[in-house]
């Protein structure tokens, strides 16, 4: 999911951004033979993600450093623990700390309330899975996050799956108009999935033979009413209203997965800190 070209070019920007013209701090004290350990710890138990993007960010600015993580990605930690040693020229160490700590908290963050969620389903076969509402030119990352925190992935964008939402339905004036016009136009490869805010659009979408149903925001009553007509003849999807203390109740319902923004755009960074 995370291409190392991808991770360079990335990280690029990220210092360019932090960097500006010079760090005229850490460049007007630290001389060229000064040189730093540091250690990075976790203030917080979570899961840890970002391992190989903080290394970029370091491995960007000079060779000479050298990393060593006691933790991989998706391994949980807890308060207290190191998770890397970390020495090199202390101009770098310095200058790269910043953008470093935020690849690897925020994605920690993530993978960390995706598991929250994930664990809070319990022994139900539903997936926790993301959405497209990430932050902008980080989506990659991100969803890498989700995976990393035992989540499961939506589409990555706009080309994956061809997705039918109210206000498409409303252009193509119904459920079936807009679902026979795509299948005469899109690849075979491509997946069809209906929002369906009613059963009875569901019921409609079922004479399409579409491949996903989203309900959303629907009861839990109307729901498995719902997942009782589709009868495995569509892959069943929960959307709407999914927090941390209703979603171990939809995945009763019997849908198959459940999207949710909450594991991206309300997950808070995990507390971590490079202390040299």
């Amino acid at each position: 999911m995370l291409s190392s070209f991808y991770v360079k070019e990335h990280v690029k920007e990220a210092l360019k951004e932090d960097i500006g013209f010079g760090d005229i701090t850490t460049e007007n004290l630290a001389c060229d033979n000064d040189y730093l350990k540091g250690e990075l710890n976790t203030r917080s138990e979570g899961i840890l993600c970002g391992s190989e993007v903080f290394k970029t960010v370091y491995s960007t600015l000079s060779d000479e450093i050298k990393i060593k993580f006691y933790f991989k990605d998706g391994d949980k930690i807890k308060k207290g623990d190191k998770i890397a040693d970390i020495e090199g020229p202390a101009k770098y160490l310095l200058m790269g700390e910043r953008v470093a700590l935020n690849y690897i908290q925020r994605m920690s963050g993530i993978a960390t309330e995706t598991g929250k969620y994930q664990a809070a389903i319990g022994d139900y076969p539903a997936k926790i899975v993301d959405t497209r509402k990430t932050t902008p030119n980080f989506r990659a990352f991100e969803k890498y996050s989700v995976k990393v925190g035992g989540g499961a992935l939506h589409r990555f964008n706009l080309s994956d799956c061809a997705m039918i939402k109210d206000n498409h339905i409303r252009l193509a004036g119904s459920i079936t108009n807009a679902v026979k016009k795509l299948r005469e136009n899109i690849s075979h490869a491509h997946k069809i999935e209906v929002e369906c805010d009613t059963l009875e659009q569901v019921k409609e979408a079922l004479t399409t033979d579409v491949d996903i149903i989203m309900l959303d925001n629907m009861d839990i009553e109307t729901m498995k009413r719902a997942c009782q007509m589709i009868n495995h003849q569509a892959v069943v999807e929960a959307s709407g209203n999914v927090k941390l203390d209703t979603v171990r109740e939809i995945a009763s319902t019997g849908v198959d997965i459940i999207s949710s923004s909450a594991i991206v755009a309300k997950a808070p960074t995990l507390d971590l800190a490079l202390d040299m």
